[in-house]
């Protein structure tokens, strides 16, 4: 798209086959031009890059290869850790914040894509309610036993008592495809728990 749709500037854009979500862990191993450089301007702008999941296409295409095709929902993704393991690679952890739509997009000439992004309202803080108490607790077990092999995926602070959060996390987790994590995205919190009860009550269901 013509740039004169984009505003000055534009975000930058992580195209992944995931969604990330708000107040989620994302760990990435860098080593594309393209991206070490995006990685360095946000250090020294202490600015975010937004992650937006691809509908088709790769995250290496660069201009002229297969088309990309990119979900109209993504979470801005502010760096927690940037470490150089060996010349020319960064692995990087970021944390998921604020969630945008996505407008016009382009794609610069070094292959990075940036796009004219809105920022959408912060998931209100409610609580999870009575008919979520399985899916709570079932969480609450998952961290401890993951905690207890020494595995850390969820960042702190866990906020149990948040419906939002609870969902999220869920979302993150389950084997659910790329389009359906995107469709919770949109949620409110209490919808997006609601279809994750249902899911996993599906899940453990006999057969």
């Amino acid at each position: 798209m013509s740039r004169s749709f984009l505003p000055d500037p534009a975000l930058p854009l992580f195209p992944l086959r995931t969604v990330l979500f708000p107040d989620g862990l994302l760990e990435l191993k860098i080593f594309e031009t393209r991206y070490l450089d995006l990685i360095s301007r946000c250090m020294r702008e202490q600015a975010p890059f937004g992650v937006i999941a691809l509908k088709s296409g790769s995250e290496a295409c660069v201009s002229g290869s297969a088309p990309v095709a990119l979900f109209d929902v993504g979470t801005l993704a502010e760096l927690i850790e940037v470490d150089s393991a060996e010349a020319n690679i960064l692995l990087v952890r970021c944390r998921g914040t604020q969630r945008f739509s996505l407008g016009a997009t382009e794609q610069q000439a070094d292959g990075l894509w940036v796009g004219d992004a809105r920022p959408l309202a912060e998931d209100p803080v409610v609580a999870p309610s009575s008919a979520h108490a399985n899916v709570v607790k079932s969480l609450v077990d998952a961290v401890a036993t993951l905690s207890a092999q020494g595995a850390e995926p969820f960042l702190a602070p866990h906020r149990f008592e948040s419906a939002g959060w609870v969902a999220n996390r869920w979302c993150e987790i389950l084997p659910l495809p790329v389009d359906a994590k995107h469709r919770l995205l949109g949620l409110d919190p209490l919808s997006r728990l609601d279809i994750i009860d249902s899911l996993m009550r599906v899940r453990h269901a006999p057969h």
